[in-house]
């Protein structure tokens, strides 16, 4: 399973002729491809997969998806699940 987790966009650049740019996902900064989202800006957010954006999300979507993620390791902190043993 793949799950998608929405970035900030906070930087974009031009990386020998691709539309790049630098996502914050939380204080975790990746680069990315931004080619597929040509429309993109900085402070948007998007979905980011294999190094690609590929989509954008209204800051509203994407503060609920964070929720429900923090929620989601919240119960399996609760469980006492921890990453090796999923």
């Amino acid at each position: 399973m793949c799950l998608g987790v929405p970035g900030k966009i906070i930087e974009i650049y031009d990386a020998d002729g691709l539309k790049m740019g630098k996502v914050d996902f939380g204080g975790v900064v990746r680069e990315a491809c931004l080619e597929y989202l040509p429309e993109v800006k900085v402070g948007d957010y998007t979905i980011v997969h294999v190094g690609f954006a590929i989509s954008l999300l209204s800051e509203e979507e994407a503060m609920a998806s964070l929720e429900t993620l923090r929620e989601i390791m919240d119960f399996e902190q609760e469980l006492g699940i921890g990453p090796e043993e999923t």
